[in-house]
């Protein structure tokens, strides 16, 4: 409850030793390990250390300083180097409460990361092939970091490296001039050519000659074939349109669509730099970067002279360094690449660049169906876009059902039914395998995104057409624990958002709300909301008020759509 408090502090010490000493002290607030000793503790041996000044002197100055820091404080003591401090808990929760309302949006807002630059790398769909729920992960994981990360005053870039380069495009080749119908597949493309890949998988098990044919013919596209290329624009222009579809549905955006194709013509300066500084070797006819012992070689070029994944992502990084100066790049993407990152790390810092240590792989489990791995090889894939929909069919009669004269059902149901899927996903920390199971996502009870949603409307009704004055507010009450609690929960917005963009884990933020969502549903069943004493009520509607205020924007953080009528 006290997180703003200490901040305030925090801030104020350091602006006195700054200005009096021209001194840049790091300050400490905790809060005591014994608690008779009060509410929040900060010691003082950095001062002392800085100053080289006496204890009870240096305790003696800082006293007065924190006194006038916050009007509520009630007494402020000192054990030693330590200065410890008791608050109003009172008066301190309506502060609490002041400050909420007053900032709306913009509460929890931090500074960590202002003047500071990251990049994120996710969603990264493969072109030729259905957006699968496998790849939602990546998308809603990486969209709610961004989203936090922005919150926290870091400044991103989002970029969908499209998978629209490699090796299965010449198996995708392969098997259109075998078996593809040009006619067929204009009608519906991107299911005609996810068969296609699926029966050249099938075909490749009786025949292997069939993956030289199509690494052959990967060749030619990088040879810069003419009807190769031509084929392959036409799938990319079919898949992005697909693409579009999803990311209209969820609401994300991105600042580059640039993918492996796009450095094609920035992978040569690699290759020779590497050779320059000695780091590439013949293997068998590929070159390779040796990476020691513990680790895999890196493979650069294959023996046909062809490139390879990290040959582009190392192009692509050092692209992203120039165009974007980051101070950080995250690429989110599914647990099974660690290698690959440790490698891409590795080579990069053999090359003499110490920015390697930026590169940060946000790994993430699975989606699983009766505890198996989906494949788009063997057909077994779960179109993204069909899901949505389903769960905004869900979310459409359960609308429906809970109230029927509802206004925009349509609007309502498609909010709900990706709240579903996309908190469903988020409250599970990113690492884990999750157990995809839609039915029991799209519910308005329970640990799922209707809930946070639906808890939303609850206040949006309590507090229609209300006008309250948090100043004049019964402050005994919160003297109550479930106000207590209550507020404790909603001063801690900012630091778990912070918590949430140091750990990149969403989760941390799902939880939270889940978590104050069930102390808020706590509060309205053992309180009268709209009682008949003014000073209790508008205690109770700015308690309300802060709630929403922080599920909202706690909701908008997780890429998921507030509602007010459900």
């Amino acid at each position: 409850m006290i997180e703003a408090i200490k901040g305030q502090l925090k801030v104020t010490l350091e602006k006195y030793y700054k200005d009096k000493y021209q001194q840049n002290i790091s300050i400490v607030v905790e809060e005591p390990k014994n608690r008779e000793l009060g509410d929040i503790s900060i010691p003082m041996f950095a001062v002392i250390k800085t100053l080289r000044r006496p204890m009870p002197e240096i305790v003696a100055e800082a006293i007065p300083v924190i006194q006038n820091a916050s009007n509520v404080i009630v007494s402020v003591s000192n054990v030693g180097a330590f200065i410890n401090l008791c608050v109003d808990k009172k008066l301190l929760a309506q502060e609490i409460l002041k400050n909420a309302i007053q900032s709306e949006s913009t509460y929890g807002d931090s500074k960590i990361g202002l003047g500071k630059q990251i990049t994120l790398d996710y969603s990264s769909p493969n072109i030729a092939k259905s957006f699968s729920i496998g790849h939602l992960r990546s998308t809603i994981i990486g969209n709610s970091i961004r989203l936090i990360l922005n919150k926290c005053g870091y400044r991103t870039f989002s970029i969908n490296y499209l998978g629209d380069w490699g090796t299965q495009f010449g198996k995708m080749i392969v098997a259109y001039k075998k078996w593809g119908n040009y006619e067929e597949i204009k009608k519906d493309p991107i299911q005609q050519l996810t068969n296609l890949y699926v029966r050249f998988h099938e075909e490749a098990a009786q025949d292997p000659s069939l993956e030289d044919e199509a690494r052959e013919a990967f060749r030619r596209m990088e040879l810069s074939d003419p009807e190769y290329l031509e084929l392959w624009r036409w799938i990319r222009e079919e898949s992005l349109k697909e693409s579009a579809q999803i990311y209209d549905l969820l609401g994300i955006q991105f600042d580059s669509y640039n993918g492996e194709a796009f450095y094609n013509d920035k992978m040569d300066p690699i290759v020779k730099e590497l050779e320059e500084k000695n780091l590439l070797k013949e293997d068998q006819g590929a070159m390779i970067v040796d990476l020691g012992e513990e680790m895999p070689p890196a493979l650069i070029k294959r023996s046909d002279g062809g490139s390879l994944y990290i040959t582009r992502d190392l192009a692509a990084v050092f692209y992203r360094k120039k165009e974007y100066n980051f101070d950080h790049i995250l690429y989110v993407v599914g647990n099974e690449q660690k290698l690959h990152f440790n490698q891409l790390k590795r080579v990069i810092s053999k090359m003499g660049y110490d920015f390697a240590d930026s590169i940060e792989h946000i790994n993430f489990g699975l989606y699983l169906t009766d505890g198996k791995k989906m494949s788009t090889r063997k057909g077994g894939v779960v179109k993204l876009y069909d899901v949505l929909m389903r769960a905004i069919d869900l979310a459409y009669e359960l609308v429906s059902a809970k109230n029927p004269n509802l206004e925009n059902k349509e609007g309502i149901a498609k909010a709900v039914g990706i709240a579903a899927i996309a908190f469903g996903d988020l409250k599970n920390h990113r690492s884990l395998d999750i157990e995809f199971n839609l039915e029991q996502a799209v519910k308005f009870e329970g640990q799922t995104g209707p809930y946070l949603q639906y808890t939303g409307v609850r206040i949006a009704s309590i507090l229609k057409n209300k006008t309250f004055d948090v100043s004049n507010c019964n402050i005994e009450v919160f003297d109550k624990p479930h106000y207590f609690e209550l507020v404790k929960q909603i001063s801690l917005f900012q630091s778990t958002i912070e918590r949430a963009a140091i750990e990149r884990a969403p989760s941390v933020l799902a939880k939270y709300l889940l978590g104050l969502a069930q102390s808020f549903n706590k509060f309205y069943s053992l309180e009268k909301i709209n009682t008949e004493d003014e000073q209790i009520r508008n205690s109770n509607f700015a308690v309300a008020k802060a709630t929403r205020i922080v599920i909202n924007e706690g909701l908008r953080l997780l890429g998921i759509q507030y509602v007010d009528e459900m």
